[in-house]
């Protein structure tokens, strides 16, 4: 029964790498299958042979692939006769999100102390922050799917105006209510939330019911397929996006920055631009070649903006803070011991930890001499002790930073 203790984190964590890894499968078909239609719809022309195409055929495309030959036909509507087996895709969508939903249960709402709410930013109980974060996510499908239903969602590029906007509203919300590392994690749930809802309320209910009309002998509304098509141009912006925040909570220098919810919004836009110059390029140009390239030359822009805006340059009190006398080497191993020891240690102390975070064991100021400029950057930022649970102090991290930075060459500039 000794082992009860450690054995509950480790299974935990074995738990949550194979739904991660499961998460990450499943994203990968969504995606890619999401990516693939995109591309096929973008590069449909004419029937080859009209003569060997049945009348409904609106476009075609011919791929060579695995050493065979593929030819794709999309129809305008429907074909005449449906074949007696039909290939759908929302699984991929359905998987990808229930997984995702369980590892923000069991990270940042079980965890939520560690994970979730930041004191510094707002001085939430457990319950309040789950129920907040809840309420973000099912809030901002709500929200969407109504702008979508209303007179605005048939006029493309108000809609698109007004839904950046109240996308902006959220990143700064969430970011003014949990921890950055948190805020982001509910910004790409809120996100994909979105995603998937779209292909479970809207198009795959649509593919239904052209199916249906097909088999009861009806003619299919076609008012199903351009609201399912809209939905899916909406995902495939949104993607990228998603996938930042996926990536994010390994790079303090994002969510820990002053203004993090800038740097999530200039990030997004950054990977909504990306995506459009990969749409736009597949397209014939309607207005030159350089209409084309503006999506992407913007969202490049954007992400030079960002790299230039986080750079650690000195700050204005660096000279007078290398000025100072670093403190005694016997204060740093206390600090070490009580803060920052009980998470990253060979045998964590702190409850619901099996293993260091990342592998990062700083038991004694040798250790953190080792990892330096990643201590330092985690101090200044805020994002370590995670939610301060050891209780770090402002003076306690001054005094850790200057001794990083004087000592062991870790010093960088102000947070961003």
């Amino acid at each position: 029964m000794a082992i009860a203790g450690p054995m509950i984190p480790y299974l935990l964590d074995w738990l949550a790498l194979l739904v991660r890894w499961l998460h990450l499968i499943a994203g990968v078909a969504w995606i890619g299958a999401s990516f693939y239609f995109v591309w096929l719809d973008n590069h449909l022309q004419p029937p080859f042979d009209a003569a060997q195409t049945d009348p409904g055929v609106g476009g075609e495309l011919w791929a060579v692939h695995g050493g065979g030959f593929y030819r794709s036909q999309k129809y305008r509507v429907a074909p005449a006769v449906l074949p007696p087996k039909l290939h759908w895709f929302y699984w991929e969508a359905y998987t990808t999100w229930l997984s995702g939903f369980f590892l923000l249960c069991l990270l940042y709402f079980w965890q939520a102390d560690a994970y979730l709410i930041d004191p510094a930013v707002a001085a939430l109980t457990k319950p309040a922050a789950i129920a907040l974060g809840v309420a973000a996510i099912v809030g901002s499908w709500l929200i969407y799917d109504g702008l979508c239903r209303s007179p605005l969602g048939r006029r493309g590029r108000v809609f698109a105006l007004v839904s950046s906007a109240l996308i902006a509203a959220l990143a700064w919300t969430l970011c003014h209510w949990f921890s950055g590392r948190g805020a982001f994690m509910l910004f790409g749930a809120a996100l994909g939330t979105i995603m998937v809802a779209n292909v479970l309320f809207v198009i795959i209910p649509g593919q239904r019911e052209m199916v249906r009309a097909k088999r009861a002998s009806r003619p299919p509304d076609p008012a199903a397929g351009v609201r399912g098509k809209q939905r899916s141009v909406h995902n495939t912006y949104f993607t990228l996006p998603v996938l930042f925040v996926m990536l994010s909570n390994h790079y303090a220098m994002t969510y820990g920055a002053r203004y993090n919810w800038l740097v999530l919004i200039a990030m997004s836009f950054a990977g909504a631009c990306i995506r459009a110059w990969f749409v736009a390029r597949h397209k014939p140009p309607e207005h030159g070649p350089f209409a084309a390239a503006l999506p992407g030359v913007l969202g490049l822009l954007t992400l030079a903006v960002v790299v230039v805006s986080l750079a650690p340059f000195p700050s204005a009190g660096a000279d007078a803070e290398l000025a100072a006398a670093p403190p005694a080497l016997e204060r740093v191993q206390t600090i070490v011991t009580q803060r920052c020891a009980p998470c990253h240690a060979s045998r964590p102390s702190q409850p619901g930890f099996n293993a260091p975070p990342d592998g990062l064991v700083l038991e004694n100021p040798v250790q953190l001499r080792s990892h330096a400029v990643d201590v330092a950057l985690q101090l200044k930022t805020h994002s370590m002790p995670l939610g301060n649970l050891t209780g770090m102090t402002e003076d306690e991290r001054a005094q850790l930073t200057r001794w990083v930075s004087q000592t062991a060459g870790g010093g960088i500039g102000a947070a961003p």
